[in-house]
C-alpha cells in the first residue's frame, strides 16, 4: 500500500503546483491551509457516499440545501429561488440549457443568443442539446452588446447568456439590458457566474464598481456560480440557481420504463461520490462569510497591483480592465504571448496562453488566487525577465508556406495519416509525448482557423490518451 501511494506522489511531482500562488490558471488557492484540510478530510470522510437517493444519504440531501441556501443568500435570491449542486460549471451551463431547450417543445429548431466571448461549455450543450447557438459580436470592451443580442433575439430563442465576468477578458456583460430584452419576450435570461459569483458579491461590498449581475436584476432567470474556484473548494463542486422552482423542473429526469428503480436524477449524472459536496460544504463553513470577505479584499488588492505592474512594462498592455480576479495582457508586437508564456512556466510560473479570435489580438490569461496575491511583486519580476527574454529572442516566426498551407487546409478532408504527419511537425506526434515548448506550436495554432485547432487538439488529445498495457 505504501508503495502505491509513494508511486502516486511520484507522477504528481509532474503536475502544475495546485498550492503556493504560482499557478493563475485551472487551480485556485485560498492559502488557508487549514481550510484546505478540512476540505480535504471532508472529501475522504464522504468519497463512498453516493448522492444518487437522497432518502438513503439524508446527510447529503442536507449538505446540498446547506450549500445551496450559502449561495442564495450570497447572490441577492429572492425566497423563490431553487438551486443544484453539479460537477461543475459546465454541468451547470449544459443543465441550464438542457432546461431551457425542455421547457420549450413548441420551438422544433431551439437557438440561443450568445455574446463571442461566452464559455465554450455553451458550444458544448449546443453540440449534446441540438441548441444552435447565435453568436453577437461584443463592443471594443469586450463586453456583451447588448442591442445587438436584444435584435438577436427571435420565436425560436430559448435562452440567451450574458457573463459575471468573461473568462477570456475578465469584464462582466451589462447583465441588466440584456435580461430585460430577454425578458420582453419571454425568454430565459442565464447568467454564467461561473469563475467571478463568489467574488464580485464580496466586491461590491468592498465599495467597488460591479455591474449588477444577480437576482437583483430583473429578468435573470438563472445563475451558475462554481464553489471550487472562488469558493476555494476541492475540485468537482458548482451550483445552479433558478429563480422559481417551475424553472428548474425541466432539468430532472425520471424514468421508470425498466424493471429496475425508478431513475431520478437532478444531474446529468446519476451515482455520484458525495466526496466533493461534503468537501464544499466544509470549505464554506471554515472559511464564512467573514472569510471570504477578508479572501476578496486581498486578491482585489493583488489585482490592482497586478494591472499597474503589467501596464508598466512598455512591450504589455492589459486589454480591458478587469471587473474581477481575471487578467488577460497582449504584447505591442515587438514579442508574442507565447514566448512569454513558455518563459514564465520555466521560471516556476503557469499562465494560461490564449489564441488570437476574430480580430482579437492573442493574450496570456491570468486567474489571480489569494494565495498568489502576496507575491504579485514576485510574478512582476519574473514577467519583466520573460519579456526581456522574449524581446531578445523577437516574435515566433511561422515560414510563410507552412502559414499559407495551414490557412488553406480543410479539417473535414484530413486523414489520420495527415493528423499524425501535422502532429509530428509542430512536435506533437504520438511519440513525442507532451512537448516541452509550446511557443511554436501556439504560433501555428494562432494561424489556423477555429475549426482546425480544434481537429489538431482533438487528434493530439487522442493520441495522447491511449491505454498503458502491461
Amino acid at each position: 500500500m505504501t508503495d502505491v501511494l509513494a508511486r502516486l506522489r511520484a507522477m504528481q511531482a509532474g503536475d502544475v503546483p495546485v498550492h503556493g500562488g504560482r499557478t493563475l490558471a485551472y487551480v485556485y488557492d485560498s492559502g488557508l491551509a487549514e481550510a484546505d484540510r478540512v476540505g480535504r478530510e471532508a472529501v475522504a470522510s464522504f468519497a463512498g457516499s453516493n448522492g444518487l437517493d437522497p432518502t438513503a444519504f439524508p446527510s447529503l440531501l442536507q449538505m446540498e440545501n446547506d450549500v445551496v441556501g450559502f449561495t442564495c443568500d450570497v447572490l441577492d435570491a429572492p425566497s423563490s429561488v431553487v438551486g443544484t449542486v453539479t460537477s461543475g460549471g459546465t454541468e451547470s451551463v449544459l443543465l441550464a440549457v438542457q432546461g431551457a431547450r425542455d421547457a420549450r417543445p413548441d420551438v422544433s429548431r431551439p437557438r440561443m443568443v450568445l455574446p463571442t466571448t461566452a464559455h465554450a461549455a455553451f458550444h458544448k450543450a449546443a453540440h449534446y442539446f441540438g441548441v444552435e447557438p447565435v453568436l453577437v459580436d461584443v463592443g471594443p470592451d469586450f463586453r456583451a452588446d447588448a442591442g445587438a443580442m436584444a435584435s438577436a433575439i427571435d420565436d425560436s430563442t430559448v435562452l440567451v447568456a450574458a457573463s459575471a465576468p468573461s473568462y477570456a477578458h475578465g469584464v462582466v456583460d451589462p447583465v441588466t439590458p440584456i435580461a430585460a430584452a430577454a425578458a420582453a419576450r419571454g425568454v430565459r435570461c442565464h447568467v454564467d457566474a461561473c469563475i467571478g459569483g463568489w467574488v464580485l458579491p464580496y466586491a461590491s461590498r468592498l465599495g467597488r464598481d460591479v455591474p449588477a449581475w444577480t437576482f437583483a436584476v430583473e429578468g435573470v432567470t438563472s445563475i451558475s456560480v462554481d464553489l471550487h474556484k472562488y469558493a476555494y473548494a476541492p475540485k468537482g463542486t458548482s451550483v445552479l440557481l433558478h429563480r422559481t422552482a417551475e424553472l428548474r423542473r425541466p432539468q430532472f429526469f425520471a424514468s421508470a420504463e425498466w424493471p429496475g428503480y425508478t431513475m431520478l436524477n437532478s444531474t446529468m449524472q446519476s451515482t455520484k461520490s458525495g466526496g466533493p459536496l461534503a468537501g464544499a460544504w466544509a470549505t464554506l463553513h471554515a472559511i464564512g462569510d467573514d472569510g471570504y470577505l477578508e479572501l476578496a479584499e486581498r486578491v482585489l488588492d493583488g489585482v490592482d497591483r497586478l494591472v499597474e505592474g503589467i501596464s508598466a512594462v512598455p512591450a504589455l498592455r492589459v486589454v480591458a480592465p478587469p471587473d474581477s480576479t481575471l487578467v488577460a495582457f497582449a504584447t505591442d508586437g515587438s514579442c508574442d504571448v507565447f514566448t512569454i508564456a513558455d518563459a514564465m512556466a520555466t521560471a516556476g510560473w503557469w499562465v494560461q496562453p490564449q489564441l488570437s479570435f476574430r480580430g482579437q489580438p492573442a493574450t496570456v490569461h491570468l486567474s489571480l488566487s489569494a494565495a498568489t496575491a502576496g507575491l504579485v511583486e514576485e510574478f512582476l519580476g519574473a514577467l519583466g525577465r520573460a519579456v526581456a527574454a522574449a524581446l531578445e529572442a523577437g516574435p515566433v516566426v511561422v515560414d510563410a508556406g507552412v502559414a499559407d498551407f495551414v490557412r488553406a487546409l480543410d479539417p473535414v478532408a484530413l486523414t489520420d495519416e495527415d493528423f499524425d504527419g501535422l502532429l509530428a511537425a509542430v512536435g506533437m506526434g504520438s511519440s513525442a509525448g507532451l512537448p516541452e515548448s509550446m511557443a511554436e506550436i501556439n504560433a501555428l495554432l494562432d494561424l489556423a482557423a477555429p475549426s482546425l485547432r480544434e481537429a489538431l487538439l482533438t487528434a493530439f488529445l487522442d493520441r495522447l490518451t491511449r491505454p498503458a498495457r502491461g
